[in-house]
């Protein structure tokens, strides 16, 4: 099965929905900050979000409404979170929904609510229900992607079709994210639209798959917050039978796995500061869990991080992240390359040309690889160096 990118895609790509953003003054120099998207009678929804044990009130009411309804639209606004501010969170974030729902002729229940900024301060009503009323919904909306953004230096999303039983499926997907970002999600928000008719069940699983294996193995800066979501959408505009399960599900997972996938590399890429994207591969674990442990233990190793920005091929800050991980593994099986440079092979030091590794990290992407020789699973997880600029931005971030 074929995944095809789609040139210029977003999130409205697939047939059945619409979107818009504006500026609601939430952001300096009318920047994009407030967006919506709107898909057509008839969608289905699913969500997965943070493990954060303190959960912004956005979360808790989006939660509340996918148990209860079926969404018929995301409202969004950046800059202000909207947590830890007390009874007045709750408050304004279903006021949020009541108003969306108001513009768009649809029950509040059917409106998911997402908020991404600074915690601990209020939203600005006026500013959210003015803002809310101005958004004009067009087919081909490429404002939601970049309203959505926060410290990111760019807008993330992208779109992609499959053809099932001859019928052109389309899956479209933006995210944002760029610091505060470490498994189970992060700062981040990500939304994904398609236009297969699926069943509920069937679309929660294949997202919650996709997330285990692309927002939950990035990782930033080890941290994670209070608001970050997941949400996909399908408006069911597409496929003569509905998808449950088998051939149909595997082609769909698929195509979202890639989606994801994408998206998480791109948050990684452009973490806070970042210069060069790292992907953490491991094989050889005795099981999925562990593979996962490893890869995510090592990506989010500060000193591997740091070696990686000075273009160090100190490949023992690798070993040493690895053996506090807890993942299984038998030493003098261990094998270990850097851009392809062998380093390590069965527990022993491998000779290498450093100058030839020091100019190969000088890329904007470094791969660190490691086969634990104990088994056939396999995991990747992806990160960005640590710089400087990553302790001036957060030095800063409110003042």
């Amino acid at each position: 099965m074929q995944v095809n990118d789609i040139l210029n895609g977003s999130l409205t790509t697939p047939l059945g929905f619409q979107g818009g953003a504006v500026s609601a003054g939430l952001k300096p120099e009318n920047q994009l900050d407030l967006a919506i998207l709107f898909a057509a009678s008839g969608s289905i929804g699913a969500g997965v979000f943070t493990k954060n044990k303190i959960l912004a009130p956005p979360v808790l009411i989006t939660k509340e409404h996918l148990a209860t309804s079926n969404p018929r639209a995301i409202v969004v606004n950046s800059a202000i979170a909207n947590s830890v501010v007390g009874d007045k969170g709750l408050e304004d974030a279903r006021t949020m929904a009541t108003i969306t729902a108001d513009a768009l002729n649809i029950n509040p229940g059917e409106v998911l609510v997402c908020s991404t900024g600074v915690i601990g301060v209020p939203l600005p009503m006026d500013l959210i229900k003015d803002g809310i009323n101005k958004i004009k919904l067009i087919e081909n909306d490429h404002g939601f992607s970049q309203a959505i953004m926060t410290t990111d230096t760019r807008p993330k999303e992208f779109a992609v079709s499959i053809d099932m039983n001859g019928e052109k499926i389309t899956v479209a997907g933006a995210a944002k994210g760029s610091g505060m970002i470490h498994p189970d999600m992060a700062t981040m928000l990500a939304f994904l639209t398609t236009d297969a008719r699926i069943a509920s069940e069937t679309l929660s699983r294949i997202l919650s798959k996709a997330v285990d294996m692309s927002f939950n193995m990035v990782t930033v800066d080890g941290d994670s917050s209070t608001n970050d979501s997941v949400l996909m959408i399908a408006s069911g505009q597409v496929g003569s039978e509905l998808i449950l399960n088998g051939q149909q599900e595997e082609d769909l997972q698929s195509a979202v796995n890639n989606l994801c996938i994408r998206l998480a590399k791109e948050i990684a890429r452009d973490g806070e500061g970042a210069t060069k994207l790292i992907e953490v591969r491991i094989e050889g674990a005795n099981n999925l869990d562990e593979a996962r442990l490893a890869a995510r233990t090592i990506a989010a190793s500060t000193l591997m991080k740091a070696a990686v920005f000075g273009n160090d091929p100190n490949w023992g800050r690798a070993i040493a992240a690895l053996g506090r991980s807890g993942a299984d593994f038998t030493e003098n099986k261990l094998s270990l390359s850097i851009n392809r440079i062998e380093m390590l092979k069965n527990g022993a030091p491998v000779p290498f040309v450093k100058d030839e590794a020091v100019k190969s990290m000088e890329s904007t992407e470094c791969e660190i690889y490691i086969h634990l020789g104990i088994g056939d699973e396999s995991a990747t997880a992806w990160t960005c160096d640590l710089t400087e600029e990553y302790v001036h931005i957060n030095s800063a971030y409110t003042t």
